[in-house]
């Protein structure tokens, strides 16, 4: 949008009587002669963005509405502050460990090669499924680097939330409630300190889920998975985090 208004301006100041216009900061302040019914550039307002949200059923919001899934959200809340985005693209399953999600991605890679935006929430299944720590470790970095891949390279623009704990929910009664919560912090060390490594946003949204062991609104109707209410706040924070980094 900014080569047509140079290329006018430059047309401008070679009109008889013209004077070359003081351009600095983006501002016109001298007063050329204007050609009648001049073409005006108008800046492209149906520009929109591109998000990529990979992971388990938390990404894809088992047992809640379309419009209440985190990253729906996200981009509604960031809507409303005139930062367009298409719907996201959702790569996630419920049950999905990371060697699923990998799996996936290396048989059916996702509809663009470049997003702006990438989101990576992946883990309660190696935890619920007794997978290693290292098999962990070893899957979560080469996501990691794919998530990087898909936003061409800009680690910036790569956001990495924390699992949730669902020892506080209905669903794990009867189950160990402290050896699940002391698993999933575990895991959520493995990935929080590789997403520290490789310098990417990370978003620490377990201890909004651990609010769920005194506010059920919080739960969805299965017992297990975050309501939409539960994942507005999820939303609340990401969106703050993403504008900051399209700005």
């Amino acid at each position: 949008m900014i080569k047509p208004i140079a290329c006018y301006i430059c047309l401008l100041s070679l009109l008889p009587g013209c004077s070359k216009p003081d351009t600095r900061a983006g501002f016109v302040t001298s007063s050329p002669v204007v050609p009648s019914n001049p073409t005006v550039v108008l800046p492209d307002t149906t520009v929109t963005r591109t998000y990529l949200a990979l992971g388990d059923s938390y990404t894809i919001g088992q047992s809640v509405a379309f419009t209440e899934r985190f990253p729906v959200q996200t981009v509604a809340l960031l809507g409303s502050q005139s930062i367009k985005f298409n719907q996201p693209e959702i790569i996630a399953q419920t049950g999905w460990t990371t060697g699923d999600l990998l799996s996936k991605l290396n048989n059916n890679p996702p509809s663009k090669s470049i997003y702006d935006i990438v989101s990576l929430l992946i883990g309660v299944n190696n935890q619920y499924q007794h997978r290693t720590q290292d098999e962990y470790r070893q899957q979560f970095i080469i996501l990691l680097e794919r998530s990087i891949l898909y936003t061409g390279n800009n680690k910036r623009k790569v956001f990495v939330l924390s699992i949730p704990d669902y020892s506080v929910t209905p669903y794990a009664s009867g189950s160990d409630r402290d050896l699940i919560a002391r698993q999933i912090d575990s895991f959520n060390v493995i990935n929080k300190t590789i997403s520290q490594q490789y310098q990417v946003n990370y978003l620490d949204i377990t201890g909004d889920t651990r609010l769920a062991s005194t506010n059920l609104s919080l739960i969805a109707g299965d017992g297990l998975h975050p309501s939409g209410a539960g994942y507005t706040v999820w939303a609340a924070k990401l969106a703050p985090m993403i504008k900051l980094v399209l700005q």
